[in-house]
């Protein structure tokens, strides 16, 4: 065993070459180790510690035995950065008591060692994010005249979807195209669809109302309350896989414009489901408190009128879900390429598209069981009044002829 450590520690590369405890030096603690002119990283989990209670003198001993790796394997760079694997192999005293020999160990675990020159470490991505913000602020948006005015910038399509345009501000001359990105450019990306979205891309917090301006004066049906949301794409050309979830963000290796076309689909939708939701949402709290109402005096005020109101409104929004949104058509970027397919279906689980519209959908069903039978006691009402009316007419039709019959007869009352 001796022969065996002494081999370990002529061999041994690093400065450090044996570590010698003893109860007489009374060490507590063995947190990090850290060689001359060099970088070296032990784990602060892997303290030793040495008892003191007993007088017998216990000595461990660790013997290190590197290996080197090579600048290409571990991805050092070309600055001379090495990674050296070290072994710990601990031993103890045969004569120790049983509480000092719980503290022998097996050390195995890979050791950073540098020569304290800079660039050893792996190279990372610090290519920035590009921001993404949704918004939601009017019911429709003339795209002919947003392109009419904003011909330099329009992007033609790619495929025969018509419901939406894409606009490019910035450096115009720069295009993204295959394996190119747009991360820390200066270009900026609109995607404006008819049914009222708008999905910016790349573009500063303080240049939003400038964009949703250019926008703005082509919409009509403004809403009261903007709704918005934000996501994050990172670019990544050396990733392993095309794409990467993550937590509020999606990781590719580049984003062009059919990228920028699926992604903005998805939002789009999603904001405005968002919108709709809350429409029904709005719905479903009037009918609550109409419930409450009839629970409590057994009648409702409501009139034919807002009623009538509130199944146009039911109905319009279900419309415009399924028929202006394209909730259920599959982009024909994702027809064309499995890649986009793969975003285009993963954001679909990621902001739970279908989970949303069957709950909307069951919201609304709710709303139309409410309405029928509102309507059914409205109707029920309305017949009850024109019976009474049909008996208070045939009543005094009765008196009236009784009266006739009566005066031809010469009978007088006084």
């Amino acid at each position: 065993m001796w022969r065996t450590i002494d081999a370990h520690l002529k061999t041994i590369r690093s400065p450090i070459r044996t570590v010698l405890f003893s109860h007489h030096q009374n060490p507590h603690s063995l947190s990090c180790l850290k060689p001359p002119n060099s970088r070296h990283f032990l784990s602060s989990s892997k303290t030793l510690t040495v008892s003191s209670s007993t007088p017998n003198p216990l000595s461990l001993i660790l013997a290190f035995t590197t290996r080197h790796c090579n600048n290409v394997a571990c991805g050092g760079g070309g600055r001379g950065g090495n990674l050296l694997i070290t072994s710990c192999i601990s031993s103890i005293s045969s004569s120790a008591s049983p509480n000092q020999q719980r503290l022998a160990m097996d050390w195995n675990e890979p050791v950073e060692v540098g020569d304290g020159r800079k660039g050893t470490n792996i190279e990372e991505d610090t290519r920035p994010s590009i921001p993404v913000r949704a918004f939601f602020f009017s019911t429709s948006v003339d795209l002919k005249s947003l392109v009419e005015q904003n011909k330099q910038n329009f992007i033609p399509p790619t495929s025969r979807m018509t419901n939406y345009v894409v606009l490019k501000f910035g450096n115009l001359s720069e295009a993204p195209g295959l394996g190119s990105c747009i991360s820390g450019s200066n270009c900026c990306y609109l995607v404006v669809f008819q049914y009222g979205s708008i999905v910016l891309f790349n573009v500063r917090e303080h240049e939003v109302d400038e964009y949703l301006n250019i926008v703005r004066r082509h919409a009509s049906g403004l809403l009261p309350e903007m709704r918005k949301d934000e996501y994050e794409v990172r670019e990544k050309p050396n990733l392993n896989t095309w794409m990467q979830g993550g937590l509020d963000y999606i990781m590719l290796q580049f984003l062009n414009t059919d990228g920028i076309r699926t992604i903005g689909s998805v939002l789009g939708q999603s904001i405005a489901l968002d919108y709709y939701g809350r429409q029904v949402d709005s719905m479903v709290a009037e009918f609550t408190d109409i419930n409450r109402g009839m629970e409590k005096t057994g009648t409702f005020s409501m009139d034919s009128k807002k009623l009538f109101q509130i199944v146009g409104r039911a109905n319009s929004n279900l419309a415009d879900v399924i028929l202006k949104l394209g909730l259920f058509e599959r982009s024909d970027i994702a027809w064309k390429d499995a890649k986009y397919a793969q975003i285009w279906e993963y954001l679909r689980d990621e902001f739970e598209l279908t989970q949303r519209f069957a709950s909307l959908d069951f919201k609304l069903k709710f709303v139309e069981h409410n309405i029928r039978f509102l309507q059914e006691i409205l109707q029920n009402r309305k017949s009850d009044f024109l019976e009474w009316l049909i008996i208070v007419l045939i009543s005094v039709e009765i008196i009236i002829s009784v009266f006739d019959i009566v005066h031809r007869s010469g009978f007088k009352f006084f």
